[in-house]
């Protein structure tokens, strides 16, 4: 045993030393992509300082709403969300696949036992062997012969990685689990800005109903008057028609606010990976719009794209085919194997584990694909196709941050001017429908004037509403498109090895 040992042992080491020494990794080495970037942002950025990107800040932007039912929510969706839950698989799934990278740099071993029992022709009187046992004991010469072999052992085998396939397919599979971890971020900050918004709608469809429900109110008391000024014959059927229809339509904006409060809260219970009502009482008072904080650093554009995970999880995707290019070059190149097998083998049982049964095999073999040289380049020429598809996703992810970015920037600014005109307006229409209904009571003016300012003051009240919604919303945005929010919930590694 220590000479078959010593004999494979040699040979071994010999190839490890060719390994360590002469190995070549073909294909390209990757570089990261040198993107152009502007130096600053082209969107307007009205009430917010061009600093340094405040990445602590935007890690829980949701904070800066100070909202702790927000809070609540996104902490719970963090959890049980599933299309996190599915990134976090996806996650997993990758490790497994480097893992399986890893493995066949290294050499393989199998065990194997067989117990084989033969019988040769009556016809032929086959033995195996130098030993014959016959079935019958009267069978002589000719005469069918039976014989079992028992046999053991381990059979190793290790593909040498002289020109680096294999290396090339472990940078391609690190590649692919970084991708898939920036994947995950990406999921993360998509999933967060997304439960803030629908709160906001939904705070927002809360403020509009109450808006809704007042002037509801008071129409029906105007209604009420102009019904009594008309029985008294102060004025027209005219006027009491109109109070009506004025009445009517603010009554129909009311099904379609309850509608969208609904949707917005099963749109939340989803998001939390609950049944659709799940929230329902949780969410069922109503409160007022969350106004988020200005104070917010959004950085030149080359660090948010160091931050924004899909333009990271491209730039990773882009190096996982750089690296397959290598795998596919490595084809071209001769392939060498190093086997052996060591074992038992004998006719009995009681004799297997004697000296005498020792067998074995060792050597290396050699393998080249010298007559499909053709079809290898080709798949090198398919690979680097994908490789070239992968740069420009890169590329595309780059344009399409910096485009949200700038995006938002403008919106923000725009929305806040916006605002503050709405803001002034609804104030305005307030004081004039007043000043309306206390003038037609007096007999001043008639019914018409009375009906414009309330529709008005209406308008601008639910126009206001909108847009304090918008303004929080364009905010939101602008977080999103910085990349916040996943680098404070990053999943620690070593638990998700575990």
């Amino acid at each position: 045993m220590k000479k078959v040992l010593r004999n494979i042992a040699l040979p071994a080491l010999t190839c490890v030393v060719m390994t360590l020494t002469g190995c070549a990794t073909v294909g390209p080495d990757y570089v990261r992509p040198d993107v152009p970037v502007p130096t600053q942002w082209n969107g307007e950025s009205s009430g917010l300082p061009a600093g340094q990107l405040d990445t602590k800040r935007i890690s829980e932007w949701w904070s800066t709403l100070n909202n702790p039912e927000l809070t609540s929510l996104v902490n719970r969706a963090i959890q049980k969300n599933t299309d996190l839950r599915k990134a976090r698989a996806r996650v997993r799934e990758a490790r497994a696949h480097r893992g399986v990278s890893r493995a066949a740099l290294f050499p393989s071993v199998d065990a194997s036992g067989s117990l084989q029992h033969t019988r040769s022709s009556a016809q032929t009187g086959i033995a195996v062997g130098s030993n014959l046992l016959s079935a019958d004991s009267n069978a002589q010469g000719g005469g069918p012969a039976e014989s079992d072999i028992y046999s053991t052992g381990f059979d190793a085998s290790w593909e040498l990685d002289l020109f680096g396939g294999k290396r090339r397919a472990v940078e391609a599979s690190q590649a692919e689990l970084e991708a898939s971890e920036e994947d995950l971020n990406d999921v993360l900050v998509s999933l967060i800005g997304e439960v803030a918004s629908n709160y906001v709608d939904l705070r927002s469809f809360q403020t509009r109903l109450s808006i809704a429900e007042a002037n509801r109110d008071a129409q029906q008391e105007t209604y009420q008057i102009v019904l009594w000024r008309s029985e008294a014959g102060l004025t027209t059927d005219l006027d009491v028609e109109q109070a009506k229809y004025n009445l009517e339509q603010t009554k129909a904006q009311i099904p379609t606010l309850q509608t969208g409060i609904e949707k917005t809260k099963n749109r939340l219970a989803v998001l939390l990976g609950l049944n659709p009502g799940s929230l329902e009482k949780e969410l069922a008072e109503r409160k007022s719009i969350p106004v988020a904080s200005q104070e917010i650093a959004y950085g030149i554009p080359a660090d948010v794209l160091r931050n924004r995970p899909d333009v990271r999880r491209a730039e990773r995707q882009l190096a996982a085919e750089t690296a397959r290019v290598g795998v596919q070059t490595a084809e071209l190149y001769p392939k060498l194997t190093l086997s052996g097998s060591i074992g038992l083998e004998a006719l009995s049982l009681s004799n297997l584990l004697s000296a005498s049964s020792t067998v074995y095999s060792y050597g290396p073999s050699f393998k080249w694909n010298i007559f499909n040289a053709r079809s290898v380049r080709q798949n090198i020429e398919v690979q680097s196709a994908v490789q070239e598809q992968a740069l420009i996703t890169y590329e595309a992810s780059v344009l399409s941050a910096l485009e949200e970015v700038n995006n938002a920037l403008t919106a923000y600014a725009k929305e806040q001017s916006r605002r503050q005109s709405l803001l002034e307006a609804s104030q305005a229409a307030e004081r004039a429908a007043g000043l309306a209904q206390n003038q037609y009571s007096s007999g001043l003016i008639d019914f018409q004037t009375v009906l414009d300012s309330q529709r008005s003051q209406l308008n601008f009240q639910e126009l206001l509403v909108v847009s304090e919604a918008a303004m929080t919303s364009d905010l939101i945005s602008l977080y999103k498109a910085l990349g916040g929010g996943w680098q404070s919930i990053v999943p620690d590694k070593r638990k998700m090895e575990n």
